[in-house]
């Protein structure tokens, strides 16, 4: 019991244990784990960045500023801790500064699929508070949190009286607020993906909306040509006009942004001249460094007077296929006529461009990172579902280790599989482990999982007797994931284990600890069908150690 007390002192706030659990199964003990990527995108000049400033699973993005700083959220859906808040000072560079949902009381993911939970965050400002209003689906709808540190503790949340999704909150001159949001269309929907954009007026003392709304957006841009999902709005006010900003055409390939302007706060709001004013439905296949489905943007102006946008988009190795999901990317504006436009219709997005004109913040290297377990898991690590009363996750600093205690849960159930993990980041990237593992039983299993869903996953690592691929590409497979290859494992004793992601491959490696050279099992695996386009296109893969437990 001491020792499993003193890990959780060293675990941090989001996977913490007061104690192993009762019907526990037998402990994995990681060393370290390691991720490098492999032919990394060529580094930019020194005045220039490259795109995506956020890479990997990190969706939705909202960003506001305050002074010389700027923060930004993405979202998570059912991983925890969720909702990541990002700062910068130069728009290129960024530091993950903490999670806006960190504590198992704010809001339970328990038993949601992995698409389900936060949606489209939207992060403000206003008088020393910072506010982030959000929809959790199928756990709770609609509701607002606060700080005054960007970093936390946020608020638990409040939960408002309105329905629809992706809710983006304004402060106007006169200090009143209001709530620009997604929802069903006035009557019936004509077709499906038929929405509506409404505006509702917000108490931000009380923190509940008032009655009444107004519908500023029915259909899209063009009604007559049947448009979907229009969602994601913000609303700003730029020289006396209010433009509302907004998505349109779904999160696919299909996505783009739109603009409206109106004289009023209420409307009506008349589509911009020039529409989409982002999009890379239309452009061929074939072209270099491919950008697909852009879309769900929100914008900042600098002292200098330029705008600079930031918006989701995907860079598939084939098709509309990646296992990094939808990621960050930056533009700037330029303004037509008093009209804002990312890009010309028919431009590519460009992957390296001049940086905005602001002060260097110091670099972020995205290509490596190792963990030791010295400390407390930092918050890039994230895990399924939220915490239960007794967890599974705990690290050991004295000894230099993550325990993760198996258990029943496998990764392709609801439960709450023992699982810890990070973003890729790359096409083409490592992530490497050292595991020690004594297993009770068949079918208990310790090592490294590559996870986009729970029916969607790469699992590698050792059983009894043997190192083994699990995957899994269908709910109707084995929850733990179908035997795509295993040998004998001649010796007990740590086993190093390597999954090199390169695109649509995957090749797994493993060894004996302290022994050359690495040993390829099996053949190249098809990982295409785990690429988010095949998994409900929200999420990206997130690779980490991971322990279950067969044994009664």
């Amino acid at each position: 019991m001491r020792k499993f007390i003193q890990a959780a002192l060293a675990v941090g706030c989001c996977f913490s244990s007061l104690a192993a659990p009762a019907a526990a199964g037998p402990t994995a003990r990681f060393d370290y784990v390691e991720y490098r990527a492999v032919e990394a995108d060529s580094s930019a000049s020194s005045s220039n960045y490259r795109n995506p400033i956020l890479p990997g699973f990190h969706p939705d993005p909202s960003i506001v500023r305050v002074g010389d700083d700027f923060y930004a959220v993405t979202s998570t859906f059912s991983w925890f801790p969720g909702l990541p808040i990002f700062h910068s000072r130069d728009l290129v560079n960024w530091r993950l500064i903490g999670n806006a949902i960190d504590r198992s009381t704010q809001v339970d993911f328990s038993g949601l699929g992995t698409n389900r939970g936060l949606f489209a965050p939207a992060i403000t400002y206003l008088d020393g508070l910072f506010w982030i209003v959000n929809t959790c689906i199928e756990c709770g709808d609609n509701f607002v949190i606060t700080a005054k540190d960007p970093a936390g503790p946020w608020s638990d949340p409040d939960w408002l009286d309105f329905g629809g999704i992706d809710p983006s909150l304004y402060f106007e001159d006169d200090g009143s607020a209001w709530i620009v949001y997604n929802d069903a269309p006035p009557g019936e929907p004509r077709y499906e993906g038929h929405r509506a954009l409404w505006l509702q007026q917000f108490d931000h003392v009380k923190r509940q909306v008032m009655p009444g709304r107004t519908l500023l957006v029915d259909g899209g841009v063009d009604p007559s040509t049947n448009p979907i999902w229009a969602e994601g709005p913000h609303l700003y006010k730029i020289d006396g006009w209010y433009y509302l900003l907004t998505a349109e055409g779904g999160t696919a390939d299909q996505h783009s942004q739109t603009i409206y302007r109106s004289g009023n706060l209420q409307g009506p709001y008349q589509p911009g001249p020039y529409n989409p004013i982002l999009t890379q439905r239309d452009l061929p296949r074939d072209r270099p460094e491919r950008v697909e489905a852009t879309g769900h943007a929100d914008i900042v102006k600098l002292d200098d007077g330029s705008w600079w946008g930031v918006f989701l988009a995907t860079r598939p190795f084939a098709q509309q296929s990646t296992l990094m999901g939808r990621e960050t990317f930056l533009l700037p504006l330029k303004w037509v006529e008093g009209w804002p436009r990312f890009l010309d219709q028919g431009a590519p997005v460009p992957m390296e461009l001049a940086k905005p004109r602001l002060t260097p913040d110091r670099p972020v290297d995205q290509t490596r990172w190792r963990e030791n377990f010295a400390g407390p898991l930092s918050a890039d690590w994230i895990g399924l579902r939220t915490p239960q009363q007794v967890q599974q996750v705990l690290v050991d600093s004295n000894a230099g280790e993550l325990q993760l205690v198996s258990g029943k849960d496998a990764a392709g159930s609801l439960g709450k599989p023992a699982f810890v993990g990070r973003r890729l980041w790359h096409h083409k990237a490592d992530f490497t482990t050292r595991v020690s593992f004594t297993p009770d039983g068949e079918g208990d299993f310790a090592g490294l999982l590559a996870f986009m869903d729970e029916s969607h996953f790469l699992a590698f690592g050792v059983e009894q007797g043997r190192v083994v691929a699990r995957m899994r590409t269908d709910a109707a497979q084995s929850e733990r994931g179908e035997v795509v290859a295993s040998t004998s494992l001649p010796a007990t004793g740590p086993v190093e284990l390597r999954i090199a992601l390169r695109g649509g491959a995957a090749t797994v490696f493993w060894r004996s600890a302290g022994e050359t050279p690495w040993q390829q099992l099996g053949e190249t695996i098809d990982v295409e069908p785990l690429a988010s386009v095949h998994a409900g296109l929200f999420t990206g893969l997130v690779v980490g150690p991971y322990a279950y437990s067969a044994s009664p």
